[in-house]
């Protein structure tokens, strides 16, 4: 099922079992199918435009001429290829919260940020037992401030469909205008989907900074078993998003950890979509103002990664944790959501459906994911290896033993890279033909250049 435009659906959400991310319609003989036959594509038709001007020319000049043009194809392929797939034509789509507002005690002014919105309680506060008990009083003396009544709701721990219909009730009963969603990605999920079925103004106040997905419209699906399943798309993004950094300096490291590795996939899978003009996660192609930000938050995690976790170990915020909460939520959450995903992300969705990765977070698999997408992309070793010690200095992963795979089988990393590679995954976002067998290779690859990496650092 592909994604559907809002009016397309009607008035409910969408929710896309498979979503594809179909590569446009290019002629046949600029897809480039390996070095060589592009190679011998881009000389045929510098000859065949040669013979179809009728140009007379000396041999030599003539020769020069098809080289010439070769170098022409050769280094402006990726323009062309956009121009010719019709992406010149496509609407370029950027879309991002109403309001962004971050900072030390930020839940202090939450009642004033709803307010100067325009938007109106009572307010459903969705949490778990850790964001009521950090954040109960401060939630009393915001709402108070401004003479809006609240009404907490406890997550119930899973995000399943009961659970979003018991916070629906719960926002009936409390004649809710407004959702807010306060913890960890679950807690988000559930709130989301309650504004959502009750058409609702939504408000998300993230505990923990462990992904880019607070500043988005849509929310990932798993099955029981923890495997991926879909992407529920949402209509529009949070009217609010709210993060205090000081909540965000008491949580656990591992959770920071992993939202940078998250975010350390945005830039290169943006990159990707951008020369293959694939269409970003809104349908739409990509506008210059999203490629920056998802660069800028490149640049950011490697500038502030390890400062910032330093922030958490003595539970104070720092600056460095500002710019670093900065990229994580906002700046990579615009980057993937109006870019879009490539193999990284196919990747982490083909890593799910081993067992052995489940006790792993999402960011965590993705940072592997990324290094996979480097070898299939065939990225400069400079570029690799600048990956790889920034992983290895906060911690994410580089092998495929630090996800709970080590020493795979052949079958086992064959049914992640099938997974990865299956209809209408956004790997198909690649500027380079994919497949399965080239998947696994990949995977095997990243694993070899993250344990010699490793080694090398050692010695």
């Amino acid at each position: 099922m592909c994604l559907r435009s809002r009016e397309r659906a009607g008035d409910r959400d969408t929710l896309v079992p498979k979503p594809r991310f179909h590569r446009a319609a290019i002629p046949e003989w600029v897809r480039p199918k390996g070095p060589k036959d592009l190679a011998e594509e881009v000389v045929r038709q510098a000859l065949l435009s040669s013979l179809v001007r009728r140009q007379e020319r000396p041999e030599q000049e003539a020769a020069a001429s098809i080289l010439s043009a070769a170098e022409r194809l050769y280094e402006h392929f990726g323009v062309k290829l956009q121009i010719w797939s019709g992406s010149r034509h496509m609407l370029k789509v950027f879309c991002s919260p109403a309001r962004y507002t971050q900072g030390p005690h930020a839940t202090e002014q939450l009642g004033a940020e709803i307010r100067a919105l325009g938007l109106e309680g009572p307010a459903l506060v969705v949490a778990g037992r850790s964001a009521i008990r950090l954040l109960a009083e401060t939630w009393t003396r915001t709402f108070a401030a401004v003479q809006m009544s609240h009404t907490i709701f406890l997550f119930g721990s899973e995000w399943t469909v009961a659970e979003i219909r018991r916070g629906c009730q719960a926002a009936r009963d409390a004649n809710a205008r407004v959702v807010i969603g306060a913890g960890g990605g679950k807690v988000l999920d559930t709130a989301r989907a309650i504004a959502s079925d009750l058409s609702l103004p939504v408000v998300n106040c993230p505990t923990i900074a462990s992904s880019d997905a607070p500043c988005s419209a849509l929310s990932v699906v798993y099955t029981d078993s923890g495997a991926w399943e879909e992407y529920r798309i949402y209509r529009r993004n949070p009217d609010l998003v709210l993060v205090d950094t000081a909540v965000i300096a008491r949580s656990p490291v591992r959770h920071l950890v992993a939202g940078m590795g998250d975010a350390l996939a945005t830039w290169f899978e943006a990159k990707a979509c951008a020369d293959s003009g694939a269409k970003n996660m809104r349908g739409g192609a990509s506008t210059r103002s999203a490629l920056a930000l998802a660069e800028l938050c490149y640049k950011t995690l490697l500038a502030d990664g390890v400062a910032a976790i330093e922030a958490l170990q003595h539970q104070e915020p720092n600056d460095a944790l500002e710019r670093l909460v900065e990229a994580n939520t906002l700046l990579s959450g615009l980057g993937f959501e109006s870019s879009g995903l490539a193999a990284a992300h196919a990747i982490h969705n083909g890593l799910t459906t081993a067992p052995g990765t489940h006790g792993y977070m999402h960011g965590e698999k993705v940072a592997f994911g990324l290094i996979a997408q480097l070898m299939l992309e065939s990225q400069p070793t400079s570029v690799v290896e600048e990956v790889l010690a920034f992983s290895i200095s906060i911690g994410l992963p580089t092998t495929s033993e630090d996800i709970g795979i080590g020493n795979p089988s052949r079958e086992l990393l064959g049914m992640v890279a099938s997974r990865a590679a299956a209809t209408g995954e956004t790997i198909y976002n690649e500027p380079i033909t994919v497949s399965p067998a080239l998947v696994l290779e990949a995977m095997r690859a990243a694993d070899s250049a993250g344990t010699s990496f490793r080694q090398s650092m050692r010695t």
